[in-house]
């Protein structure tokens, strides 16, 4: 339930401006900060922090508050974010600097397994892995809601130092966004943050195992589009001849 305030006590407007130079002083002060800066209005450039992102809007529970969290997020206002193992720890600015923490549950072995035989044979290296590079089938299987690589609302849980009792405040919503911008630049953290190791994905297999799902894929017309990287075909079979 939201806290309601009297007329005395509500909380005073802070425009974009006065918040990013405040956001800016108290990362000042901040020892070993780590903010979150964003270039221009995207928030995600790349194929993690994207997917991070669309996981986030896809779920009807965050809809409220997600358009809040990007503006806080692109005016500078998570002045540090850190990512750890099943734990996200954060300093948003806003009327007063709030401590939000998010935590993740791991995924589950056999969800985990399950991703790890889907996508046998088709990463090659970890360094396709972390820069986005495979097929579209990878990348669909990778990034399904429920049961890819990001958590769903039941697997988070927030909290945030402000006075909004909401179970998601602004100050959680930009965090979770800041997030995405971390995974822009560094990916690995993904895999950190759900408690499993990302070599597990690299295989020395010469073909690709499948297992039959019912689960919905990502829609992978407009893949290429939507994300901004180069998605490969899958190689053709020559066909013999003689």
């Amino acid at each position: 339930m939201a806290r309601y305030y009297y007329d005395d006590e509500f909380p005073k407007y802070v425009s974009v401006g006065e918040r990013r130079r405040k956001a800016e002083r108290h990362a000042a002060r901040l020892q070993s900060a780590s903010p979150i800066i964003i270039d221009g209005t995207q928030i995600a450039k790349t194929f993690w922090g994207k997917s991070w992102c669309l996981n986030l809007e896809r779920y009807s529970d965050y809809a409220n508050r997600l358009p809040r969290g990007r503006t806080y997020v692109r005016s500078g206002s998570v002045v540090d974010l850190q990512i750890q193992a099943r734990k996200v720890s954060a300093l948003v600015s806003g009327s007063d600097l709030y401590k939000v923490e998010i935590s993740v549950s791991p995924i589950p072995k056999r969800k985990w397994t399950d991703v790890c035989l889907d996508c046998a044979g088709a990463i090659d290296s970890l360094v396709e892995l972390l820069e986005g590079r495979f097929s579209k089938t990878t990348m669909e299987r990778l990034c399904q809601q429920k049961t890819g690589l990001f958590p769903t609302p039941a697997e988070m849980k927030f909290s945030c130092s402000c006075p909004d009792s909401a179970r998601m405040c602004k100050h959680v919503a930009a965090v979770l966004y800041g997030v995405g911008a971390r995974l822009d630049v560094q990916p690995e953290l993904l895999f950190k943050l759900r408690d499993v190791e990302q070599q597990d994905l690299v295989t020395n297999a010469s073909r690709r195992m499948t297992k039959p799902s019912t689960a919905k894929l990502l829609d992978s017309e407009n893949l290429s589009e939507l994300f901004g990287i180069e998605i490969a075909e899958p190689k053709r079979k020559r066909s013999k001849t003689g």
